[in-house]
């Protein structure tokens, strides 16, 4: 059986780029029907992301963008508007990540709909919400870093702010935004009406490293710097082995003891320092750079079954190169590949949630624009003639008519 809690549910999902697809393909994974927007220029994900084949369809636009039908309009035509318009009549649940101002001229923000249709749930995704100053300003992912404090953490650590290289930021939103969505979702279960969410991302995202960093300040009067020590040190990093790195995480004074006897520093076994947990917060620093030595004595294989013996979490520092060939994600059949109709075999992360022991389906391919528009707009009522006059007019686009 397959586990679909949100079949039935209908998504109109105006977004583009990541932190949006990320909410809808979250959603999709749990069973919704999601019609995906698309105007005529297309997602810039799809080549933002990379290079690919056609140049359409970008790895990240592909593992983004799965389980949606996808519809290619012009919003500006006469025609787009009154399919728009349709849509958001079928849909329970519209998502937009673009901007607010932009959305009220085109009619779909969340007041405009949620006047005429007060049962629908509305989630809008911006950079900086829409109340403070910063509301309406542009942003990315990288943008995003550097003013929630991310980017200034490796200040402390390595003596100059850098960046995250991956979106962290629109992955940890996306993700909060399709939880959101879900709750509302059973709210509106209870009562029959639906609710207007905003996610802002750097209120958002300043509030996850506030959470660990603000530390001794959150206290009043303070009990010291901002910032948890323990990961703000430069010694809390990969550890060099004599033929690659390792990583590994010791909390507990019982594994602090086992760790010292691994790596012959009995000496300090009886340290006070050292002892107990309490002692290594005050001892933080002189703590770190004895667990961030070097170990370039052995292999990381070698310190691999030495960590273990003892039961020390620890395991191989992957460079991406050697990711996809970890004997456990290679086990447990992580990727596999597909063939998708316009790129050729493509690769398919599957589901990492088990539901009573099956990984639920990882949904249809991404397809390319326009891919699903004759079927949506007949779907929506409209007729073979009527259909052909808006490619004609150009308020819609297939797949045949627009590549």
């Amino acid at each position: 059986m397959n586990f679909e809690p949100l079949k039935g549910i209908k998504i109109l999902d105006l977004t583009a780029v990541v932190v949006g697809p990320v909410a809808t393909w979250r959603l999709g994974q749990y069973g919704a029907d999601i019609i995906k927007v698309e105007n005529p220029v297309g997602d810039l994900m799809r080549g933002l992301g990379g290079i690919s084949p056609t140049g359409q369809h970008s790895g990240a636009y592909l593992h983004l963008n799965r389980g949606k039908k996808n519809i290619c309009l012009d919003l500006k035509k006469e025609g787009g508007k009154e399919i728009i318009q349709k849509l958001v009549e079928w849909a329970d649940v519209i998502v937009a990540n673009m901007r607010p101002d932009a959305l009220e001229r085109l009619g779909l923000d969340a007041s405009t709909i949620r006047t005429k249709y007060p049962e629908k749930i509305y989630c809008l995704i911006t950079g900086y919400g829409t109340d403070g100053p910063y509301s309406g300003l542009p942003t990315y992912d990288s943008v995003l870093q550097g003013a929630s404090g991310i980017a200034g953490l490796t200040m402390a650590r390595d003596g100059k702010p850098s960046y995250v290289p991956m979106l962290i930021c629109d992955h940890v939103v996306g993700e909060i935004a399709a939880g959101t969505i879900m709750a509302a979702l059973m709210q509106r279960q209870n009562t029959g009406v639906g609710v207007s969410v905003e996610i802002p991302m750097f209120e958002t995202m300043a509030s996850f490293v506030l959470q660990e960093h603000l530390a001794q300040q959150s206290f009043e009067p303070p009990v010291g710097p901002a910032g948890d020590l323990r990961l703000l040190s430069p010694h809390n990093q990969p550890i060099k082995t004599k033929d690659g790195y390792i990583s590994f995480t010791i909390n507990t004074d019982v594994q602090v003891q086992a760790f010292l006897k691994i790596t012959d520093r009995t000496e300090l076994l009886h340290d006070e320092r050292f002892a107990t947990v309490a002692s290594r917060a005050k001892y933080v620093s002189e703590w770190f750079e004895i667990r961030g030595a070097s170990l370039e004595n052995k292999t990381t294989e070698e310190w691999l079954k030495a960590f273990r013996d003892v039961d020390l979490p620890a395991m191989p520092c992957h460079m991406l190169e050697t990711l996809t060939e970890d004997p456990h994600l290679k086990a447990v059949e992580l990727i596999d590949f597909e063939n998708h109709p316009t790129e050729g075999k493509t690769a398919v992360i599957r589901s990492t949630i088990q539901v009573d022991g099956i990984y639920p389906s990882a949904r249809s391919v991404a397809v390319p624009k326009g891919w699903d528009t004759a079927e949506i707009l007949g779907a929506l009522g409209y007729s073979t003639t009527e259909m052909e006059n808006m490619l004609v007019e150009k308020a819609a686009f297939n797949y045949q008519t627009k590549k």
